[in-house]
Parts: structure tokens; C-alpha cells; sequence
């Protein structure tokens, strides 16, 4: 009888401990959850910062005139607001020619953009889109090689951390009626001779619409107009080895670095970015930043703390009817003509236009510019 009493004490003891255990087990398994089943969307890259329709990914969402940082990457500081200040007044404070306005040797040795602090921060992916119309409001593309062009019929879509080889008319485009365009810490590119213009391609971005756009931290080059559009912000970019093309005319396409035509339905913030225009003038080279009135009036630009060379002029202001013009603290190169453009610093001015504003602006070896007297 003991026996038997100790041999049941002994069942039950087992049959605890191993109850225990299960317990312990189907706790640990339920603590690892299953990812949530978010709204069903449509295809949408694995490295996106957020799918169109789903729940946000981990990471920051960049905001506007704010460094992302999605990588978390270290990197030189780029925002106007730490840079050296100017010795000028202008009001965006922008970084000057050098420490007390003295000279500057090159854009990246006074802390202007070059290729060490624009384009992509990851590793990327090759996508062979061709050229591809972007539908679904709020995409995020990252980390994509694109190898071809992106026509934007859709609001909220960002493009961060990518390069774009483009054999289009553009590079990125944003068509009439959409809005919110963002395009950051992106290489944008073409093949020189591929382009559809008689070889040539023509605008790196290019806004068609209204609304204003975010071109920032991207590194741009080949394309002749490379950043067109009456208002949006562009800042901490450099634009560069822009290549000159006769177009389907037969002359000689006009390049510029920046170019707004007027008419333009909001404000143009253009700040600290390297804009070289080096195309020889006689092959097309019109300005660094051309404000032209082809298309209306120019009103309320802000071209503030940038690095300017190249160009028929560097700069040209808008013309007789320009008002709310602030162009302050400018550094102007020599790098590719003695006096910045080819013919002069600055062209079209409207010193008496309402709101004009011309202050701090001074050469790479740190003298005053002073704009001419507009005839």
C-alpha cells in the first residue's frame, strides 16, 4: 500500500512539473507576436519608409526643410543654420565667402554642398522602371537605382535616398494638380546623348503644377534647365557638369542651374546650395539662377546663402517687373569666369521694384557685389 502511495505521489509530481513546463513554453511562444495584417495595399518597395495604405514602417518619416536622417549616417552638417555665419545682413544668415567675409578657395571648404554631403547615404537597389508614372498618393520611394524617369500624377510622394539615371525629358516630374512633391538626399542623372530632345535631356526636376516642391541634399547634373519651378524650396543641393546640346531646333539648348519663368503662384526659396553653370555661353549658358519673366511677372524669390559660378550672368533678377526679390548673402565664383558669369555677376536687376532686397552678397575672394543700374 505505501508503495503504491508513493508511486502516485510520484505520477502527480511529474504531471506538475510537466504542466509547469507547457506553461512556461506557451507563454514564451504568445510573448512573439504575429505582425499585424495592415489594409491591403498595392506593390510598394521593401526598403519604403511607408507603403501607401499600410501601417508606417520603423524609422523617421522626413519632414519638410529638415534633414531626415533616415540612414542615421554621420555626415558634415548641411542646413543654413549651422553654417558659418555671414558677415552680411541677409536675412536667411547663410554662410559667407569665409571666416569675416574673407576668401573661400572652393564651395566644400566653407561649407557649401558638394558630393561628399548630397545624394544617397545607403546602399542601393537597381530598379529598370523606364520611364514610370507614379499613381498612388503618398509613395515613398528609398534606396531605388532607377534606371529611368518618374512622372508624378499623385499627392505626397517622396523620393529619398535614390539615384535616377534618366534617358526623359526630365528626371522627376510633377504634373498639373498634385502636390507635395519631396525629393531628398537624391542623386538625379542622366546619359549625356540619350535624351529625347536631339540627344539632350532637359530638367533634372521639373514642376508643372502650382504647388510648391523639396528638392533637397541631392546631387544633380547633366540635365540643361537642371531644378525648373516657380515655387517650392530648394536647399542644400549642388548642381553641377551641366552638358550643352543642340535640341530638336537645331540650336543651342539655354542651361541653367536654377530656373524659374515667373508667373509663379507662390514663393521660390533657393538657400544654401552649390549651383555651377560651366557651359561655354556659346553653346547655351544663360545663368546660375535664371529668374526670366517669360511666362508673367517674377514676384516673391528667395535666393539666400548660396554658392554661385557660371552662366551668361550668374544671376539674373527677374527683370523690370520683379517685386519681392531677396537675394542676400551669395558667395559669386571665379571658377569658371573672372566676374562669376561670363559677361558680369548679375543681369536684370530691379533695385526699385517693391520688396526688392539686395544685401551681403560678395565674391569668393570676399569683395561686395554691387548690381548695375538696370537700363
Amino acid at each position: 500500500m505505501a508503495r503504491d502511495r508513493r508511486r502516485l505521489v510520484a505520477w502527480l509530481l511529474a504531471g506538475l512539473v510537466l504542466a509547469v513546463v507547457l506553461a512556461l513554453y506557451d507563454a514564451d511562444r504568445t510573448g512573439v507576436s504575429e505582425p499585424a495584417a495592415g489594409p491591403t495595399a498595392g506593390p510598394c518597395p521593401d526598403s519604403a519608409l511607408r507603403c501607401p495604405g499600410g501601417n508606417p514602417a520603423p524609422g523617421p518619416v522626413p519632414s519638410p526643410s529638415a534633414d531626415p536622417s533616415a540612414s542615421g549616417s554621420p555626415g558634415p552638417p548641411t542646413s543654413t543654420s549651422s553654417a558659418p555665419s555671414s558677415p552680411g545682413t541677409g536675412t536667411g544668415g547663410g554662410p559667407g565667402p569665409g571666416p569675416g567675409g574673407g576668401p573661400c578657395s572652393s564651395p566644400g571648404a566653407c561649407g557649401f554642398p558638394d558630393a561628399g554631403t548630397t545624394g544617397p547615404r545607403i546602399a542601393l537597389e537597381r530598379h529598370d522602371t523606364g520611364d514610370l508614372s507614379v499613381k498612388t498618393d503618398g509613395m515613398v520611394i528609398k534606396g531605388w537605382d532607377i534606371r529611368g524617369s518618374l512622372d508624378v500624377y499623385a499627392n505626397d510622394v517622396t523620393v529619398i535616398d535614390s539615384r535616377i539615371t534618366s534617358a526623359n525629358w526630365w528626371g522627376i516630374n510633377l504634373r498639373p494638380g498634385f502636390s507635395g512633391l519631396r525629393v531628398l538626399h537624391t542623386t538625379i542623372t542622366a546619359v549625356p546623348g540619350k535624351g529625347p530632345d536631339n540627344g539632350g535631356v532637359d530638367y533634372a526636376v521639373s514642376n508643372m503644377g502650382g504647388s510648391s516642391i523639396e528638392v533637397g541634399w541631392c546631387d544633380v547634373s547633366v540635365f540643361g534647365n537642371a531644378l525648373s519651378m516657380g515655387q517650392g524650396e530648394i536647399h542644400d543641393t549642388y548642381v553641377h557638369d551641366i552638358v550643352p546640346f543642340r535640341n530638336q531646333g537645331g540650336e543651342w539648348q539655354h542651361t541653367d542651374a536654377v530656373i524659374s519663368g515667373g508667373g509663379n503662384k507662390g514663393r521660390l526659396t533657393i538657400r544654401h546650395n552649390t549651383l555651377l553653370n560651366p557651359v561655354p555661353v556659346h553653346q547655351g549658358a544663360s545663368a546660375a539662377v535664371g529668374l526670366f519673366a517669360d511666362t508673367g511677372n517674377v514676384s516673391s524669390v528667395v535666393v539666400d546663402g548660396n554658392w554661385l559660378a557660371g552662366g551668361a550672368y550668374a544671376l539674373y533678377g527677374g527683370g523690370p517687373g520683379a517685386s519681392g526679390i531677396q537675394v542676400t548673402d551669395n558667395v559669386f565664383s571665379a571658377e569658371y569666369h573672372p566676374n562669376a558669369g561670363a559677361y558680369g555677376l548679375v543681369a536684370a536687376w530691379n533695385a526699385g521694384g517693391a520688396g526688392n532686397v539686395w544685401r551681403g552678397n560678395r565674391t569668393a575672394d570676399g569683395r561686395p557685389v554691387v548690381p548695375e543700374p538696370s537700363p
